[in-house]
């Protein structure tokens, strides 16, 4: 499930693990690493959210699965979804952890994610009601070399699980694992014991404020600036939601005109969430958009990165 805005009969989504017996039909590179879902060998695209990965994912399914492809009439465009009644099981975070709770045999990453959660959740204050598990131990499709892949609901429980992880890291019970300058600035990432861990956020039903409906979204040029962000309580989710002022074109002259500059920087990558606080400056490249609200006719403009379409879109910390 990809966002928070949704048809009444489809579900936006990407595409993550591939059926073995269908690898052949995706023009991409795969890992080496295989899962298993019950009896179905699995693989796993070596990078998941490129442009080009994207179109080869949508050039398979108009050809060999069109039921997959929606003409989405708000974005003007085909994107990936499901139709509702080929959905088979849906995975709720918070009710896979509390499955994994009342597992009566865990293994050794089950046990260990469990301990992960109660200290984080001791740690931060946060109720272990506003934690959930996702990834391969929430699908039962883990192997030793699993991560532990977690996430608090709400953005203020969000922001205490990290104040915690940092106190966590000074008094030595955790270690930050910073593979590249955006690990670094999200601070996300780190190791428990022995186990990669990641967390991130998912959305209070009460902070989810759209619906697939409310606005249409016209693309208008791509462009590079940078920013500096002015709101960041949305950021942490996916979409990433950033409220921006200083907006400074890098391909000057600005061919944006006044009325069109950005007030909102909007992320449908995951690792450019959280990336850049209130107060902090962003380089970004994406596609400058037109958003109007159907409801009350507002308009307003805003720039986001990972539409599918441009290989270069991305979201820099200054």
């Amino acid at each position: 499930m990809f966002g928070y805005e949704h048809p009444d009969n489809r579900v936006f989504a990407f595409l993550k693990y591939i059926p073995a017996e269908l690898k052949g039909a995706f023009n991409v590179n795969f890992l080496e690493r295989k899962w298993k879902y019950g009896e179905v060998k699995l693989f796993r695209a070596e990078q998941l959210y490129t442009a080009s990965n994207y179109q080869a994912f949508l050039s398979t399914f108009r050809t060999g699965f069109p039921q997959y492809v929606f003409l989405d009439p708000l974005r003007g465009k085909e994107v990936i979804s499901v139709p509702k009644e080929y959905v088979r099981e849906i995975y709720v975070p918070k009710e896979c952890l509390f499955s994994l709770i009342s597992l009566g045999k865990k293994d050794s990453l089950q046990k260990t994610t469990l301990d992960f959660v109660n200290l984080l959740s001791a740690e931060s204050g946060v109720p272990l009601a506003d934690f959930g598990v996702h990834g391969s131990v929430a699908l039962n499709m883990h192997s030793p070399m699993s991560d532990i892949d977690i996430v608090a609901y709400g953005s203020s429980n969000f922001r205490a699980v990290e104040e915690a992880v940092d106190r966590l890291v000074d008094a030595r019970k955790l270690s930050y694992q910073f593979n590249n300058r955006l690990d670094k600035a999200r601070r996300f990432k780190g190791k428990y014991r022995d186990k990669i861990f990641m967390y991130n956020a998912i959305r209070k039903f009460e902070e989810i404020n759209t619906e697939y409906g409310m606005f249409r979204y016209s693309p208008i040029a791509s462009v590079r600036f940078t920013c500096t962000v002015n709101e960041d309580s949305e950021a942490m989710f996916r979409p990433a939601i950033y409220r921006i002022k200083n907006y400074e074109p890098t391909n000057s002259p600005s061919d944006v005109p006044e009325n069109e500059i950005p007030e909102v920087v909007v992320s449908m990558i995951g690792c450019y969430r959280n990336v850049a606080r209130k107060g902090e400056g962003m380089r970004v490249s994406g596609m400058l958009e037109l958003v109007e609200n159907l409801k009350t006719a507002k308009i307003f403009h805003q720039v986001v990165v990972g539409t599918g379409l441009n290989e270069d879109e991305c979201i820099c910390p200054v």
